[in-house]
């Protein structure tokens, strides 16, 4: 047996981990058929291609902003405190390799219920692509892991606990995927009051106007904090998402 000290690159995700503790969390899955999702993604044609993160992202910030309560924070024990915020930000959860390791990290993107498709994969890619130790969105994660254990601590709950910067560092909605391997479906805590985790595109049977066919499906999950908010208004957030992606993935009503 060898015993050793866990990596620095991974420091943030301990420290994350151990923030988010007080979240109480909930657990809710659907099925959504992306048939709409991949006709309207194989008709684009300006050569860059719309990932289904990119769609969920889309659908989620549009129905977060129509449901205030659960875009929001907590904060407190004896004394809770509940912040809503006007702006409707998500983070993602990236797959990278940082000194020469595979770790986790997150970065968010402000503002999306106000951008489009286009708009949220061009920020999407610059993310995914990118090298995390030359851009500044990880400049503070890779200060976390330069820092003595405990002066990162401290700064990391210095950055992250007051209300009114929760945005910047933990967005108000959290999306996770797994669905480029063979996952169905995962809950994830993404330390928001509602996370998404998104799973794989998996031709299945469904039942149309009496008869069985098959259709793309992918599994969405969805994890909140039940100190936010109940299942009744996280059941309607999950329902809305699902009809955005099955009726008009583009935004657009018809």
């Amino acid at each position: 047996m060898q015993i050793a000290a866990i990596a620095r690159e991974r420091r943030h995700t301990l420290l994350f981990l151990d923030e988010i503790r007080p979240f109480a969390p909930v657990h809710l899955d659907t099925e959504v058929d992306m048939s709409e999702v991949l006709a309207h993604r194989a008709a684009q044609s300006d050569g860059h291609p719309l990932s289904v993160v990119t769609y969920v992202l889309h659908a989620a910030a549009r129905v977060l902003a129509a449901h205030p309560e659960a875009n929001a924070a907590i904060r407190g024990h004896l004394r809770p405190r509940v912040a809503r915020f006007g702006e409707v930000s998500g983070k993602i959860a990236l797959d990278k390799e940082i000194g020469g390791r595979r770790v986790v990290v997150s970065a968010v993107l402000p503002d999306l219920h106000k951008a489009g498709l286009a708009e949220i994969q061009r920020r999407v890619t610059q993310l995914r692509d990118g090298d995390p130790e030359a851009m500044p969105e990880f400049a503070s994660t890779l200060l976390l892991h330069r820092l003595p254990g405990p002066v990162a601590r401290g700064l990391y709950r210095l950055a992250v606990r007051p209300l009114v910067r929760h945005p910047r560092f933990f967005g108000t909605f959290a999306v996770s995927s797994l669905g480029h391997r063979a996952v169905d479906g995962f809950h994830s805590v993404g330390g928001t009051t509602v996370t998404f985790g998104v799973g794989r595109i998996v031709d299945r049977p469904v039942v149309r106007d009496g008869a069985v066919g098959s259709a793309p499906v992918m599994r969405l999950n969805l994890t909140f904090d039940h100190r936010v908010i109940d299942g009744a208004e996280a059941a309607d957030i999950l329902t809305e998402v699902k009809e955005l992606l099955e009726s008009h993935p583009d935004g657009e009503a018809r």
